[in-house]
């Protein structure tokens, strides 16, 4: 793992900026805090007709699941119960996109926009790969080696931006590190997603190899997971190995999902600890409380902060009429800070007895690797805090703000120790 010490921090901080282009169609220039709003709605509502964004104030563009619909109603949900209404129920409201619509191609290979029986056979395609029992797995092959070489490189300096220098990395080289990818081709990847959109196309340059090397020979990782398994195939009932064009889908979407969120997440979890130094100091000497923070986190601020579903037939929530065809977008932001479930709901408190959140979706579609991103969190703020003595916010650096609005996460994370 010694080839991330090469790593140039200015590229990092291009390809990770949330104010950078790429993320300008997500609302990376919104820099208000939205939770006022969002409070708003639901004691109003909790169900509104609009789209979250310019429903909180915010009317620039707008690209994300759910979203390339301007001829369509839209509504959006902003309590825990409704939002679990909707995600329970996928013969009402579903993922799979409408058959004339940009999101329809990808349905058939794509398990963000499958629902039912077609949705369980590809998630069990790698699911025993991210039940929890599997997370040392993760750990001791890909994540804690990146880990300790990105602190080995940051370690001697004093100072350091954690999200550029740090937290960027992390996920996308445990991903690509589980795929057989090194670390220069990781960064190929990233730089063509967020430069030109031909990420698929450079993912598939480097991946098809592998994906061909696997096939003759396996060895202990994600794409000999996927060339070795089989699915039903649903005219037929005859079981058969994932074709090259699957596996690469397969693999990307892990890919895309897996680097995009967590990264911002590991922000947003220091970003509670730093401003909050008693539980900072807390979970230092206490390692059991970090488990708490880290959820905690998840509930308080997550980094995605909504996603949406396609209402399949005439529907009512709340009192409010949905009418088929819809596209309903659920606010886990805003459930996840429901006074009717939480009791101070906008306090960050790492001891509030585990209660179920939308931090990672919910239903069905509940994020698949999500004992990977806790992993890849604790392991990394753990090592935080036993290599970075006396770790606190730079005085001397512009504070670090949590920006985006269809995508959340800070500017930076400015830290100095020692």
């Amino acid at each position: 793992m010694t080839e991330t010490l090469a790593l140039d921090p200015q590229r990092i901080r291009e390809l990770f900026d949330l104010r950078g282009e790429h993320f300008v169609t997500r609302g990376g220039a919104f820099d208000e805090d939205p939770y006022p709003a969002f409070h708003r709605l639901r004691e109003t509502g909790p169900v509104h007709e609009g789209i979250v964004g310019p429903l909180v104030g915010y009317h620039g563009e707008a690209f994300f699941q759910g979203l390339p619909y301007p001829d369509r109603p839209h509504f959006s949900v902003f309590d825990y119960a409704t939002c679990q209404e909707v995600l329970r129920d996928p013969e009402t409201f579903s993922s799979v996109p409408p058959p004339d619509s940009p999101e329809a191609a990808m349905a058939k290979s794509v398990m963000l926009y499958m629902d039912g029986e077609q949705h369980r056979r590809y998630r069990a395609l790698v699911q025993s790969s991210f039940v929890p029992k599997r997370g040392r797995w993760w750990i001791d092959r890909w994540i804690q080696g990146t880990v300790d070489a990105l602190l080995d490189a940051i370690e001697p300096n004093g100072r350091a931006d954690l999200n550029v220098d740090y937290f960027a990395a992390i996920p996308l080289l445990t991903i690509c590190g589980s795929f057989g990818v090194s670390v220069a081709d990781a960064l190929r990847i990233r730089e063509a997603a967020v430069s030109d959109g031909q990420g698929l196309g450079v993912f598939s340059e480097i991946v098809m190899p592998i994906v061909e090397a696997r096939r003759r020979e396996p060895q202990d990782d994600l794409i000999s997971v996927l060339v070795q398994a089989q699915i039903t195939d649903e005219e037929t009932g005859e079981r058969h190995a994932l074709a090259d064009a699957d596996v690469l889908g397969f693999s990307f979407l892990l890919l895309t999902a897996g680097s995009g969120t967590t990264w911002k997440q590991l922000g947003i979890t220091t970003y509670a600890l730093l401003t909050h130094p008693h539980w900072l100091a807390a979970v230092r000497s206490d390692r059991s409380l970090l488990r708490g923070a880290v959820e905690e986190s998840l509930r308080w601020m997550p980094t995605d902060p909504m996603f949406a579903r396609h209402v399949k037939r005439d529907a009512t929530l709340h009192g409010v009429r949905i009418p088929e065809g819809s596209v309903i977008h659920l606010c886990f932001a805003a459930a996840n800070r429901d006074p009717a479930r939480w009791e101070r709901p906008d306090e960050f408190d790492p001891t509030r007895p585990p209660s179920t959140h939308l931090g990672f979706g919910g239903g069905p579609h509940i994020c698949l690797g999500m004992h990977v991103a806790r992993a890849e969190i604790q392991t990394a703020i753990s090592a935080l805090l036993d290599r970075l003595p006396n770790l606190r916010l730079d005085p001397d650096a512009e504070p670090p703000r949590i920006t985006g609005m269809y995508e959340r996460g800070p500017t930076s994370i400015p830290v100095v120790w020692g």
